[in-house]
């Protein structure tokens, strides 16, 4: 297969930071995805399954292996049960379960990334998460060189974290999502609601979205205001003014910036409430 060299890597992340890919190779079907994983195993390069780039701060050094870019978007309906393939976007499978009046993905209305992402890091809004509505997913082992299918309960959900995030052999290849039946105008009313908000309490500037999780009890966005770091600015990254579980790129942003901000952050939390955060965002290291 032909990989791209060195691509730079800001360009496809909604953090807009990133150095190059030594390898890139864009995966517009499955099997473009099978073949690239299984190449990049006889050449013993490391992999990255990319999405949309979002909840994603890449190095400024960049990847030093290769990152397949999954553009396989496969969309099928049937009844109550929607068969998603992992490059599709959480917005086209809002879209396409309003379309159909189905509920259960109003929340994913807005949020910039994948359902190959969103399951590896069970992405989830206002109470519902991937977990909630995820029949089954099927993988790649790249350990055994077979495409397997999971289903729910082996994808060991918890808050933002799955199997395959610990299990990172594992390549989403897609997955069946079930959703409820419901009126279409109550689920339009609610999806603009969802949109509304995020429009209104989100920041407009590049970021990853929420850079930590929150802590048993706690919001980590209240902690932050409460130190005061909110608009704290180191080089060209800032924590939001918006919202402060942001940082955002203000135009020049470096990795370490955002790094920076990120360790100020959890030292400051430390110290005044001794509660230690944990990031939510995934730091592509070199």
């Amino acid at each position: 297969m032909k990989f791209q060299k060195n691509i730079p890597l800001k360009k496809y992340t909604t953090f807009k930071i990133g150095g190059p890919a030594r390898y890139f190779f864009t995966a517009k079907n499955k099997l473009d995805l099978l073949k690239a994983v299984q190449e990049a195993k006889k050449r013993r390069l490391p992999v990255f399954v990319l999405g949309k780039g979002s909840n994603l701060l890449v190095s400024d050094k960049g990847y030093r292996g290769l990152v397949i870019n999954v553009k396989c978007q496969k969309l099928s309906v049937k009844k109550n049960t929607i068969y998603a393939e992992a490059g599709v976007s959480l917005g086209q499978l809002a879209n396409i379960a309003l379309g159909n009046g189905l509920s259960g993905a109003e929340w994913m209305a807005g949020i910039p990334g994948t359902v190959g992402g969103a399951i590896f890091g069970n992405a989830g809004a206002f109470g519902t998460s991937m977990q909630d509505i995820v029949k089954s997913v099927e993988v790649f082992n790249i350990k055994s060189n077979k495409v397997e299918k999971i289903k729910n309960k082996g994808c060991h959900f918890g808050y933002r974290q799955s199997f395959f995030k610990k299990n990172r052999h594992l390549v989403i290849l897609s997955c069946e999502i079930k959703l409820k039946k419901g009126d279409k105008h109550d689920i339009r009313k609610e999806t603009k609601g969802y949109l509304d908000y995020r429009a209104s309490h989100h920041p407009n500037d590049p970021s990853a979205g929420s850079v930590f999780t929150n802590p048993k009890g706690y919001a980590a966005r209240e902690l932050i205001d409460i130190c005061g770091l909110k608009g704290k600015k180191i080089g060209g990254a800032q924590i939001s003014n918006v919202h402060s579980n942001f940082i955002v790129n203000l135009g020049k942003a470096t990795a370490q910036d955002v790094l920076l901000l990120v360790r100020l952050i959890k030292k400051t939390v430390s110290r005044r409430f001794k509660v230690k955060l944990e990031e939510e965002i995934i730091v592509l290291k070199y």
